[in-house]
């Protein structure tokens, strides 16, 4: 119950700093989008729901291994996602150009693993 506890936690805090970002900052919703600002370098962070295809998964961090981009898996699926970036359809891949207000880059894990 402990951990349970403390995942949600995380997750309730990466939804509000997801929130400020579509707020304040610069960012871009599905694979080929993220892949294409991934290619000319403007990425900074990119998160996949955990329903993503292994296929595109794995191709969205082979990209972000070679532009060293920071990659965060959500814990939660494709319509989860969705619904904290605000909108309201679902999101498998979110790349953020521009944190805006939110501390998000910092907070994330980077591709340093």
């Amino acid at each position: 119950m402990v951990a349970s506890k403390k995942s949600k936690k995380a997750m309730e805090s990466i939804n509000s700093r997801l929130a400020l970002v579509m707020k304040s900052g610069k960012f871009t919703i599905g694979y080929r989008s993220t892949l294409k600002s991934i290619r000319q370098g403007k990425s900074k962070l990119i998160i996949i729901a955990n329903n993503t295809p292994a296929l595109r998964k794995s191709e969205i961090e082979y990209y972000c291994m070679l532009a060293k981009v920071g990659v965060h898996h959500y814990s939660g699926n494709n319509i989860d996602l969705g619904t904290a970036c605000g909108k309201y359809f679902r999101v498998g891949a979110l790349c953020i150009t521009d944190p805006g207000d939110s501390d998000i880059i910092r907070s994330m894990p980077t591709s340093a693993e």
